[in-house]
């Protein structure tokens, strides 16, 4: 496995529904990781398209390092889905996935972990509380020496 410190090659995927969520998201990610890529997915559906060089939007996907934040619930394909599909691809499993979601049950978080999720954060209904989540997930996605594995391009085409 290739792995690089954080640098500007660095994108973070976010599959999020929620309007506000991303505008908070990406103002306070770019405040603690100023030199990554935010890519913005309103669905699944569209995250997938995307990973498997099918995405209407003018990015294509190309080998670089990924961090993937994912809502577990959203239309068309939620989360889950998401990551199962992944999971199947060797080069995409790669790839660090953090479920940012306001979904605390028991269940689904152990079924997102049995799935290949790395991180499961519960996203607090508190502003303040909401803004604090993010700042620290920013902190941690800068810390010196964070390791991130390179993805080359899918070998397989995804569900």
């Amino acid at each position: 496995m290739t792995s690089k410190v954080i640098s500007s090659n660095l994108n973070i995927l976010l599959a999020e529904d929620d309007r506000g969520h991303v505008a908070l998201l990406k103002k306070n990610l770019w405040r603690t990781c100023v030199d990554a890529h935010i890519i913005h997915f309103p669905d699944g559906r569209e995250l997938l398209a995307y990973l498997n060089g099918k995405s209407d939007i003018p990015e294509t996907f190309k080998p670089g390092q990924y961090i993937l934040l994912l809502d577990i619930k959203m239309p068309e394909t939620n989360g889950i889905d998401v990551l199962r599909a992944i999971e199947k691809n060797p080069e995409l499993s790669k790839i660090p996935v953090i479920m940012l979601t306001t979904t605390n049950n028991p269940h689904e978080i152990e079924l997102c972990y049995e799935q290949g999720c790395s991180f499961y954060v519960v996203k607090p209904s508190d502003y303040i509380k909401f803004m604090e989540v993010i700042q620290y997930i920013g902190d941690f996605l800068s810390l010196p020496g964070l390791l991130i594995p390179v993805v080359e391009s899918p070998s397989s085409t995804l569900d």
